[in-house]
Order: structure tokens, then sequence, then C-alpha cells
């Protein structure tokens, strides 16, 4: 029997997601830029970036990931 004003339970257990804001933990150079260690500040997500140039916006070089 189901209730009218209940939600299915695949869409009351979909995890939030939300936009990482990451920030450097730390950097070095190398031949190709700036190899940079980033976390999140709102979840434990990990991830490693690579700016080639100090003008350039860092790119993503590996996933998100949790420790």
């Amino acid at each position: 029997m189901t209730a009218p004003s209940t939600l299915p339970l695949d869409v009351i257990a979909t995890p939030v997601a939300h936009e990482h804001a990451w920030i450097v933990d730390s950097a070095h150079r190398t031949s190709e830029g700036e190899i940079l260690y980033v976390h999140c500040t709102g979840c434990p997500a990990r991830r490693v970036d690579l700016r080639s140039a100090p003008w350039s916006p860092p790119q993503e070089v590996s996933r998100p990931t949790r420790y």
C-alpha cells in the first residue's frame, strides 16, 4: 500500500552534489607547468591540477578522490 503524499525511495536516497571549492595545499614546478595539490573546503575530496602558464586557469589532471 502506498500513500499519495510519500516520495519513492530512490528520490529520497539521491545524494545532493555540490560545487567544489578548491584550495591549494602545495605546489611545485615541472617542465610542463606548476602542479597543484588541492582539496575541497566543503568535503574530503582531493585532486591534482596543472597550471601550464601563470595567466591560465589550472586544469584538472586527476579525478577527485576522498580520503
